[in-house]
């Protein structure tokens, strides 16, 4: 039950960071506001990792995953879907993002041969088509092309990380590492940013409240979590948990941005989050006898 509550509000909170970013680049340039972001994150998390004698001497192995991760996931990964939800919808951006374990899935069986049981090919087949659905909805009802096509390279961006960096949590340190890792993103998005963007923000209580939830929600408390919850379980049964990400996604954008949900969006979502869920069961391992 523990581990069931831990997995859902992971997914609630992950899923809420797209409606919450939507209305940050409203307010102000998505790569230097999110730069910010992951500067004041990763120094809290530094802050606590180091009072609770936690060491930024990686070994090399951890400093590998924590530059490629930061790249990956802090500066690819999130940095294209802030710049994408200038022009697409929330709920889109998090059904997307959602695809990633389908992705991590099909790349891991191309690059590493892992096999992929029916059940899986099944699930497969269903979550892509769910995104597919989905997208094609959108895009006929006047999605911005381009911003659809930054959110699927960011899904793309993470599932490689995801692969890459398998044994990123072995060596403790964790909170470290996850710290490092952000302030990683903070560097590599502030220099774009400084390329790239001029710097103007409308200062708002809506901005001021969604720039401190990402810092504290998804940045922090979300991370916190999930760490817990592989700690419990594993990660192959944590990231189960991530078939729930569409509905969260859909439903928080509706609640909190007031996004229009169409029955074929409903249709996508449940074939989607069957499609995850069906590809992350056949890749458990079996419970012990």
């Amino acid at each position: 039950m523990r581990a069931l509550l831990l997995g859902t509000a992971f997914a609630a909170m992950w899923s809420s960071a797209f409606a919450t970013a939507r209305v940050i680049v409203a307010h102000a340039p998505p790569l230097a506001s999110l730069s910010v972001r992951f500067l004041i994150s990763g120094l809290i998390a530094v802050l606590v990792a180091r009072a609770l004698g936690q060491t930024w001497r990686l070994p090399s192995a951890q400093l590998r995953a924590v530059l490629l991760f930061g790249l990956c996931q802090n500066a690819l990964y999130l940095g294209l879907n802030f710049i994408a939800m200038q022009w697409v919808e929330a709920s889109l951006a998090a059904i997307i993002a959602a695809s990633m374990p389908l992705i991590a899935a099909t790349l891991s069986w191309l690059m590493f041969r892992e096999r992929i049981s029916g059940l899986g090919v099944l699930g497969l087949a269903a979550g892509f088509v769910g995104v597919g659905l989905i997208m094609g909805t959108r895009l006929t009802d006047g999605a911005d092309l381009m911003g659809v096509v930054l959110c699927v390279a960011a899904a793309l961006a993470l599932a490689v990380a995801t692969l890459t960096v398998r044994g990123a949590s072995a060596g403790g340190n964790l909170l470290m590492v996850v710290g490092l890792q952000m302030l990683v993103g903070a560097m590599t998005l502030g220099f774009v940013s400084a390329a790239t963007e001029t710097l103007s923000v409308v200062w708002s209580p809506a901005f001021l409240a969604a720039f401190a939830y990402q810092i504290l929600v998804p940045g922090l408390a979300a991370t916190v979590i999930w760490f817990a919850l592989v700690g419990r379980i594993g990660s192959t049964r944590a990231a189960t948990f991530h078939f729930l990400n569409p509905f969260f996604g859909v439903a928080i954008a509706a609640a909190l941005l007031g996004e229009a949900v169409r029955p074929l969006d409903i249709l996508g979502v449940v074939v989607t989050m069957a499609g995850i869920l069906a590809v992350q069961l056949s890749r458990r391992p079996p419970d012990p006898a």
